[in-house]
């Protein structure tokens, strides 16, 4: 089975002995992650987006229709 605890005491001396190396590992891993948040997050912002504009003009459009329907009654 796989020892976290070995593991951990591991990886504190490599951090210790060898940290820019660590760090340029670490580096490595995280960038592509990073990488795919952002794109991520920046697809859903545009749906986002993309939605509040559609319920805005149902928004506009039922105001219309409001605003059409008081006008006829009026007349009436």
């Amino acid at each position: 089975m796989f020892d976290i605890k070995a593991w951990a005491e591991y990886v504190g001396e490599w951090t210790a002995k060898d940290p820019y190396g660590f760090l340029t590992i670490m580096h490595l891993a995280l960038t592509p992650l990073f990488l795919g948040s952002t794109i991520l997050s920046k697809k859903l912002a545009k749906i986002i987006e993309a939605r509040e504009k559609d319920q805005k003009k149902k928004r506009r459009r039922i105001k219309k229709k409001k605003i059409t329907k008081a006008k006829q009654l009026r007349k009436d």
